[in-house]
């Protein structure tokens, strides 16, 4: 018998793409446990991000809404561009106020140095991980709702998985809601030497490729004990356990360092709107409630999860959401979904017409980088290599304006994602009416979740 009240895991990793992953086709790389996910329940193959950087993707998946109405920007934590807005619910927040216990692990980077934007300050129940963008794997500082441990000597991606492990023990008899934020693949580039020597003797990988795939090949081990835990406890059945990334992977690095790598048929990495920084593997499984061993095409974004996941516990969503219920979608019901996405960073003070893009059925709209634009501070990188050598402390943070001088935006370009995946065909010049008018629809679109973040910060 079905329970009314589902468990829900979440895994978001960190920095793995569309093409890390055996089951969206990588040659070299076996993930057979994080496979099984989709493979006894849905691969989503055209599922979004909503940003192509860490913190606002995570921000819009925690809330259900676009990263810029919510404040987060960007990553640099020092000067606040992290944080969700105080007067924001996340997803645990309702979770909690329903009855179910909520836990997180791993890598939060939702906001630090102030504790109304801690992750038990914010639905979370229970904390173990860190705050920071990064940690160390080997020698790191992690911490148990607010108390520090320094490492001991395990590798960090096992300590996590062990950390879930114990949360659903503790509450296996109570509906939960856990969040599982792996900072694997994420740098350093650091993993067991076990896990890498595959990948070695292939011959065809660089050092920094090896060492990417050898720490998602020992997160997928993990990922497999934890489902095997909710196996041993009968809660496999009535557990809805998602799968999915933050952004795309990280393709830079010369020589030996240098990350390049199968990212199925698609451009662009992390830091880019191009489909190769924003397409993120999707993978959903529920015995009692979805079809099995089955793909879905439909274009699904982070900010529909918050709904389908409250509504599918039974929990009535008393917040608005840019995103929508779609799992009598993913049940196999007819369903009209969104068409249009849209999506925009850059460092610092938004820019409308800097590596934005929006998303109408088939056709995208994308203005490419200002190079300018998209450079990090080198100021904001102490503020975060301190983060991983120290507990989490507080301070004063302060956003003061960045002065630079950008370059004039390029023209936009369109394409036909449906026949043209890889965005090589710029279909510009020959559809101009459809560049205007989604040329306008995304300004407008830019317009309002900057006014809305205005308003709050």
């Amino acid at each position: 018998m079905t329970r009314k009240r589902p468990n829900i895991i979440a895994f978001l990793t960190d920095d793995q793409g569309y093409g890390d992953l055996g089951i969206y086709g990588n040659p070299d790389l076996d993930t057979p446990h994080i496979d099984r996910i989709g493979q006894e329940g849905l691969c989503l193959n055209q599922h979004y991000t909503a940003s192509p950087i860490c913190a606002p993707a995570r921000a819009a998946f925690l809330t259900g809404r676009y990263n810029h109405r919510v404040g987060a920007l960007s990553v640099e934590s020092n000067r606040g561009l992290d944080r969700i807005a105080l007067g924001e619910s996340t997803i645990a927040d309702l979770f909690k106020a329903n009855g179910y216990a909520t836990g997180m692990v791993g890598k939060w980077h939702n906001g630090l140095h102030d504790m109304r934007y801690h992750p038990n300050n914010r639905g979370f129940d229970e904390f173990a991980g860190f705050l920071n963008g990064g940690m160390n794997y080997w020698n790191w500082i992690i911490e148990y709702n607010g108390q520090p441990k320094w490492s001991d000597g395990r590798y960090l991606t096992d300590v996590f998985t062990q950390d879930a492990i114990e949360f659903i023990e503790r509450h296996k008899t109570e509906p939960f809601f856990l969040y599982i934020a792996y900072n694997a693949p994420h740098g350093p580039l650091e993993a067991p030497e076990e896990d890498v020597r595959p990948f070695v003797e292939m011959e065809k990988f660089t050092r920094a490729v090896c060492l990417t795939y050898g720490m998602i090949r020992r997160m997928d081990t993990g990922i497999g004990q934890i489902l095997d835990t909710l196996e041993q406890h009968g809660l496999a059945e009535d557990t809805i356990v998602l799968y999915t990334s933050d952004n795309g992977p990280v393709h830079l690095g010369k020589g030996e360092n240098n990350q390049t790598r199968y990212n199925g048929p698609f451009r662009g990495m992390k830091y880019d709107v191009l489909e190769g920084g924003i397409r993120v593997p999707g993978l959903i499984r529920w015995p009692a409630g979805l079809p099995q061993g089955e793909t879905y095409d439909g274009m699904l974004h982070f900010t529909d999860w918050m709904p389908t996941l409250l509504q599918a516990c039974g929990i009535d969503l008393q917040t608005p959401t840019d995103g929508m219920d779609v799992m009598p979608a993913l049940q196999g019901e007819p369903q009209k979904l969104p068409t249009k996405r849209y999506w925009q960073f850059n460092r610092y003070d938004p820019i409308g017409t800097c590596n934005a893009a929006m998303r109408d059925g088939e056709w995208k709209l994308y203005w490419p980088r200002i190079e300018e634009a998209m450079q990090k501070m080198k100021s904001d990188n102490p503020p975060f290599q301190k983060n991983c050598e120290v507990p989490h402390f507080l301070m004063n943070v302060e956003n003061p304006p960045v002065e630079r001088t950008l370059s004039p935006p390029g023209d936009p370009e369109l394409y036909n994602i449906d026949n043209d995946p890889h965005e090589n065909i710029n279909l510009a010049q020959q559809q101009p009416d459809r560049v205007h008018r989604m040329k306008r629809e995304l300004e407008t679109w830019f317009e309002a979740v900057e006014a809305e973040r205005r308003r709050i910060f």
